[in-house]
């Protein structure tokens, strides 16, 4: 075995290793902790009175053996209550972006190296088919049951490979088609075997849905299994339910469904659990600090420092910009980022008591659109799968008015792929029919049959329909992508072709990509800086997010029993990926990767607008030991892996 192989990203991200230099130290590990901590840590006050009154443990009782040790910048003080504001009633990530990291691994603050979280240490084999994680003696669940190897292995095997629960197995336990078996090697150790290398399993654990091996509490998860009770259907039934399986995710969740947030008695390792739950109708959300949270600070003191998180839930942006200009949110980026704001709510610092900080693009794209290539009208899937369609329609957009406008001149147009200055950056995938050129768009749509037009100037097809289709977009989330697109459907009018931006609720947003009943749909473009942990642009690979070929992703996760068989060149992509994946050699991943690049370029499924900018959020005044500059990421899901445990209110 070869030890504590604490895998970092090498020379993938040596850019991003200078650009975030000088805070990667803000919430670093400090070392192991020492079972004295446990013993001379001290804790909130209103926990100390709890154990007063004899209410709750001693705190050595509630600390594992050794509790992880952050250096936080700032030694804080306990108290107060954290307010960041949530919109509508999907909006679950949210929290899990905030609260939701313990997994056995995390990323470190500058996203560039792996560190024991809930595993003290781990041990890699020379192949990469074997982890050995070693978990922390001593550690409890939130209600005050140990937390142990049974618990990683029920996550696992008894739910995350459960054919009910989960149609196919997670993407981040499965490599060259097969999902991993994680056995109990004794109470506090875990083994986790592959049938394939999968050199980059610790970076894909680090990030959130790499978080099923410590989602789920036997103790409290088994009464709604039928493994382990055979009454749960009567259960479900009872509760008017489906299913057991219904059952289960209501009371248990998944990663990332409402239902996480939505069950005050579920143990779970975070700083904070819920108290008031996010459920339908609800106006807020309230979680109150873990009495048995496992961390502490350099000087002992248990974490987290902050009592108490409310998420507000507001109906619309406007109502949290309105919170924000006036002082009522303490730490927020999530929905207010938009460049648009930037003025404003820099204008109004000092009256609203906070400071901006900067989040650092790592997406590709700022706005990626997907035109679904497995429609299931037929005439809609032939054109949309012509790739000289989809050619004309991006020389139709002038991304250059797109900049000036909507991104204030702070881009660049851009297709895909990774950013410029990464090493594997692909000069063709990611600028390759970004030119403004109409008159060509004009050209090729004539000669691939859609030279007739109607009486308004738009283009028809073949069997002498419109050439018309719908891009879906959540304005609560990128109201830019729905300026960006409106400004699209103006460009794409003026070759013939006839758009609606379709403003949706998010939770319909995903339910039409589910069913495959969208025309097509946007999103920011992942994998700029992290394309090995984000590759739904490059293959078919998520299964909510490829939505260009969502059917392809069920192909894919199911090994060919359900969804769409993909073309040649998806195969392919898909292979060479699995060889990047399971080897640790950067040179031979880079150059499986490259060709991933080059096949994805010549296929041209997605169109592009412009590479992805920086953002911004807020945070006040009173708020410390928040980094002045972190990623903006899905697999560096901002701002959780800066810690918020250790962030603290100064006293006035």
């Amino acid at each position: 075995m070869k030890e504590e192989t604490r895998t970092s990203l090498g020379g993938m991200r040596a850019g991003r290793r200078t650009v975030l230099k000088g805070f990667a130290g803000a919430a670093a590990l400090a070392g192991m902790g020492q079972s004295a901590l446990a013993q001379q840590a001290k804790e909130a006050p209103a926990l100390a009175k709890l154990v007063a009154d004899g209410k709750l443990p001693a705190l050595a009782q509630r600390l594992p053996a050794t509790p992880l040790v952050i250096q936080a910048e700032k030694v804080g003080v306990y108290g107060g209550a954290l307010r960041r504001g949530l919109r509508g009633s999907a909006d679950h990530n949210g929290i899990l972006r905030l609260v939701g990291n313990q997994g056995l691994v995390r990323w470190n603050l500058a996203f560039t190296e792996v560190l024991p979280n809930v595993a003290e240490k781990w041990e890699v084999n020379a192949t990469s088919t074997e982890f050995i994680f070693y978990l922390r003696k001593g550690m409890k669940w939130s209600d005050g049951k140990p937390f142990t190897a049974d618990d990683v292995v029920f996550s696992i095997e008894d739910c995350a490979k459960n054919t009910d629960l989960f149609k196919t197995p997670p993407g981040t336990l499965v490599i060259s088609g097969k999902p991993v078996v994680a056995s109990k090697i004794d109470e506090t150790t875990v083994k986790f075997t592959f049938p394939a290398s999968y050199a980059m399993f610790l970076e894909q654990l680090a990030t959130p849905l790499g978080q099923y091996p410590t989602l789920y509490a036997k103790h409290y998860a088994s009464q709604f299994h039928p493994k382990y009770n055979s009454n749960v259907a009567a259960q479900a039934k009872a509760a008017n339910l489906s299913d057991w399986t219904a059952l289960f995710r209501s009371k248990c969740g998944d990663i990332e469904i409402p239902a996480r947030w939505g069950n005050v008695d579920k143990p779970t390792l975070d700083p904070w659990v819920v108290t008031e739950a996010y459920t339908g109708g609800v106006t807020r959300v309230v979680m109150d600090r873990n009495a048995y949270f496992w961390q502490v600070d350099q000087s002992g003191q248990q974490l987290p420092y902050i009592d108490k998180l409310s998420f507000s839930i507001a109906q619309d942006v406007e109502s949290l910009m309105l919170d924000a200009l006036s002082g009522k949110l303490d730490i927020q980026e999530r929905h207010i980022d938009s460049l648009q704001n930037k003025p404003t709510l820099s204008q109004n610092q000092q009256k609203g008591g906070y400071r901006l900080v900067e989040l650092e693009a790592t997406s590709a794209q700022q706005v990626q659109i997907y035109l679904n290539l497995t429609h299931k009208d037929p005439k809609m899937r032939e054109m949309f799968g012509n790739k000289q369609f989809r050619q004309a329609l991006s020389l139709g957009i002038n991304r250059k008015e797109i900049i000036d406008l909507v991104y204030l001149g702070q881009s660049e147009p851009y297709q895909t792929g990774p950013r410029p200055g990464h090493p594997w950056y692909n000069e063709k995938l990611s600028r390759q029919f970004t030119n403004f050129d109409p008159k060509q768009a004009n050209e090729i749509l004539d000669k691939i049959g859609y030279a007739k037009r109607d009486a308004q100037k738009f283009r028809l097809r073949p069997d002498g329909q419109r050439v018309f289709f719908s891009i879906d977009v959540i304005p609560t989330l990128y109201p830019d992508a729905v300026d960006t697109l409106e400004l699209v459907k103006r460009h794409w009018a003026d070759i013939g072709v006839d758009m609606k931006v379709n403003t949706i609720e998010r939770a319909l947003f995903y339910t039409r990509g589910d069913n495959n009943d969208h025309d097509g749909a946007t999103w920011p473009g992942p994998g700029g800086l992290d394309p090995m942990l984000d590759p739904r642009d490059y293959f078919a690979q998520h299964p909510q997010g490829s939505r260009y070929a969502i059917p392809w992703t069920i192909w894919f996760a199911s090994n060919g029993k359900d969804g769409q068989e993909p073309p040649e060149s998806q195969k392919q992509r898909k292979k060479l990926f699995d060889e990047a994946l399971a080897t640790a050699d950067l040179k031979k991943r880079g150059e499986a990767m490259k060709k991933v690049f080059d096949l994805c370029a010549d296929a041209y499924e997605t169109i592009g607008v412009c590479l992805a900018v920086n953002t911004f959020g807020i945070v006040k005044n009173n708020l410390q030991n928040v980094p002045k500059k972190y990623p903006n990421s899905w697999t560096w899901p901002n701002p959780g892996p800066a810690l918020p445990q250790q962030f603290f209110f100064t006293r006035t």
